[in-house]
């Protein structure tokens, strides 16, 4: 029997790598094969993903799927041929987030008090985010439509790592990438984490409530899913789901992935294709509506 090769489209040591290997090294002990990895990063992750798209179909060939697999790529029609319709997909394992967080100069301490602070002053709370298109310069463009206020919104280029600057220096009041992303400034207390733009809680940051909580559904973030070419038998995309499920529920997959700050997060391969593809058409519908 072949071994099964898992395509990880980023380059290796990355969080999207780590996962993937991790939940494969427990997932091969259900199986009568080897998975063995190989990074073929290049396109936003589509070089990678055509290599699994144009392999048999015969479940001896798995794909990592991320944002930019689902939203960028395809968006932005970066690769002929790339299409999602041309997978089979077999489960979602994590979500990433992302998080609105305050800096401690701020004087914010909740959600709450943020957005009533912006209510009270249109156009005067700084928030930094990715550049334009980026999913973390969408979630701040949603959360203004979704709690009717207005920020200034300041883009960097360098991501976390420019706005953290940012807001240890008071050039912004806040910023939105994910709680891992500002993981060392939280834990020194210079910054808070005041949301999470999700529908659970991140174990990882149990003081950090999903914004589901307090009463709006804005899901914004990362996550990583699994597939395989299209027309792969049922009974093949059902065992390898079998084996990444086992791997997911085990204790030592659920604490490794809490010490990295990433929620885990299980969708079946019942469920996950109608989600991606939800998530997908919000997506553009949001881009169109802004010109993006």
């Amino acid at each position: 029997m072949r071994d099964i090769r898992l395509i990880v489209p980023w380059p290796a040591g990355g969080g999207t790598d780590a996962i993937a290997r991790k939940t494969s090294n427990l997932a091969e002990e259900q199986l009568p094969v080897s998975i063995y990895a190989e990074n073929i990063s290049g396109a936003v992750s589509a070089t990678g993903l055509m290599q699994m798209i144009q392999s048999r179909p015969d479940g001896h060939t798995v794909g990592v799927l991320t944002y930019d697999s689902v939203i960028t790529v395809p968006r932005s029609e970066l690769v002929p041929g790339y299409d999602l319709d041309k997978m089979a997909f077999i489960a979602r394992l994590t979500q990433e987030s992302d998080a609105l967080v305050v800096s401690s100069r701020s004087g914010f301490k909740s959600f709450e008090e943020l957005i009533n602070a912006a209510k009270e002053n249109p156009g005067k709370i700084r928030i930094g985010v990715m550049p334009e298109g980026s999913g973390p310069y969408l979630a701040a463009l949603r959360i203004e439509m979704a709690t009717g206020v207005d920020f200034n919104i300041i883009t960097y280029p360098g991501a976390a790592a420019e706005e953290s600057e940012a807001m240890l220096s008071g050039e912004i009041d806040g910023a939105i990438a994910s709680l891992g992303d500002f993981a060392g400034l939280i834990e020194s207390g210079d910054v808070l984490g005041v949301v999470e733009l999700s529908s659970e809680q991140n174990p990882s940051y149990p003081d950090v409530p999903p914004i589901s909580e307090l009463g709006h559904e804005l899901e914004s973030g990362s996550f990583i899913v699994l597939a395989t070419p299209e027309g792969t038998p049922d009974d093949s995309v059902e065992i390898l789901e079998n084996a990444y499920k086992q791997a997911f529920e085990s204790e030592e997959f659920q604490q490794w992935v809490t010490q990295v700050g990433v929620t885990p997060s299980w969708l079946g391969s019942s469920e996950v294709g109608s989600w991606l593809r939800e998530r997908q058409s919000e997506t553009y519908s949001l881009m169109d509506e802004l010109g993006l």
